[in-house]
């Protein structure tokens, strides 16, 4: 070989190795997808991880950092597991945005759908709508709400049931409630419908906040949620006792206000009222063994409530709450002031608490006393653990489901029942393993 063909030889190499130093690397292929599926990788993350036993149960960071609770055991309740494995049976399926339920004393269950139809679920079965029905208007997440029966419904048949009612010529969009007789059989209907109470006065409200949830009480008296219309220029409302705009009312079968009610012969004064001062009533509930009335409040951001209601009591909105408007302003004049009660627990961040119950049955006896809500938004079923009247544990359940939790309640048998608040919602049943 010639000197001068080496020399470039050896030139020719050194650069071919410039350039190879100075190209990325080819590009792994892609990995195959499977038909109808995505990229292999690691499953996601848990949405609840519980914490140590003792520690808040709340693992996220307060939306209302700055508030400070009235008393120790008014939020945060630390973790306390009940260490229950569940049955979650799926009952019957096809309904959609259920939003209340009642059990007839054969064992099937009345439901309700927010664009209003109602329904008998029988095992497995899901009967046509129920004929009858007034005109329901759906407003965003509300239209048809709550069902009940009457304390004589083995003998008069009457059910009555709440809803978004627009009113005539457009005056307004209230809730309101009915009443009327169950016709059963393959094709079931209502007769003698009547619409018995109307939240007033007419006020159009373009969101929602209607409360809805009914309970009878011992003399058979009716209680009703109503809540504030989610209207700023609605608020003062609130607060006057000449309108039903966030009241809990307290009725006869015929809608009529009922005997002992706080504001009876008071001028001025609405005689339904039994307490005032909410913003989004979603649930109620007597407390087993005490003549105790509970309610909880969908709040602002950072303010979600559970209270013990007590007669002719001002449970504070829209002059004192926690959190903060979902904009960032401060509401009202803080989270105390004389004359105005305080929540005995708050969420922060918020749950969306849409119904209570206090279970009593003989299914879950680790359970027995304490209070279970559902969520909307953090879509879990929460364990409070009670002592006296303050929350002193608490324990998130149901959370693998990740499904909207519209409302639960005891079933005759000791289960728990639930119904999801989806467009291809379901009814469950909630035992425990073994039983």
């Amino acid at each position: 070989m010639r000197p001068g063909r080496t020399a470039i030889s050896l030139c020719a190499m050194l650069a071919a190795g410039v350039v190879a130093a100075q190209t990325p690397p080819a590009p792994p292929p892609s990995p195959r997808i499977p038909l109808g599926g995505s990229v292999p990788g690691p499953p996601p993350p848990p949405r609840y991880t519980p914490p140590a036993p003792g520690q808040p149960a709340e693992i996220q960071p307060p939306g209302a950092a700055d508030q400070v609770p009235a008393f120790k055991e008014q939020t945060r309740a630390p973790y306390v597991p009940s260490r229950v494995s569940l049955n979650v049976e799926t009952v019957a399926t096809g309904l959609e945005y259920p939003w209340g339920m009642a059990f007839l004393p054969d064992g099937r269950i009345l439901v309700t759908e927010r664009n209003g139809r109602m329904r008998i679920v029988s095992g497995s079965q899901v009967s046509p709508p129920v004929e009858g029905m007034p005109r329901v208007r759906v407003q965003e997440i509300s239209g048809l709400a709550d069902v009940a029966l009457d304390p004589k419904f083995a003998t008069n048949q009457l059910i009555y049931w709440t809803f978004v009612e627009e009113r005539a010529g457009g005056a307004g969009v209230d809730l309101s409630v009915a009443r009327g007789r169950l016709i059963d059989g393959p094709a079931p209907r209502l007769e003698d419908v009547k619409i018995i109470y109307r939240q007033v006065p007419d006020l159009k409200s373009e969101h929602g906040n209607f409360g809805g949830r009914m309970l009878f009480d011992r003399s058979g008296a009716l209680f009703v949620t109503l809540g504030d219309l989610a209207a700023e220029n609605i608020r003062p409302h609130i607060q006057r006792m000449d309108t039903s705009i966030g009241k809990l009312v307290r009725i006869t079968t015929d809608g009529k206000p009922a005997k002992g009610n706080p504001f009876l012969g008071k001028p001025g004064m609405l005689p339904e009222i039994w307490a005032l001062g909410f913003r989004n009533p979603l649930s109620i509930a007597f407390r087993p063994g005490t003549q105790q009335l509970w309610t909880t409040d969908v709040g602002p951001r950072g303010g979600d409530e559970i209270n013990l209601i007590k007669p002719g009591r001002n449970y504070g909105w829209p002059v004192i709450s926690y959190g903060r408007e979902y904009s960032g302003k401060s509401i009202g004049e803080g989270q105390a002031r004389p004359g105005y009660e305080q929540p005995v627990y708050y969420w922060d961040p918020v749950i969306s608490p849409s119904s209570l119950i206090f279970y009593d049955g003989k299914l879950f006896p680790q359970w027995k006393g304490n209070a279970l809500v559902t969520s909307l938004s953090q879509r879990e079923l929460i364990r409070l653990v009670m002592k006296g009247d303050k929350v002193v544990g608490e324990e998130r359940l149901l959370v693998d489901l990740n499904e909207r939790l519209r409302q639960v309640k005891q079933g005759p048998d000791g289960a728990l029942y639930l119904i999801t608040d989806m467009p291809k919602g379901r009814l469950i049943r909630l035992t425990p393993k073994g039983s």
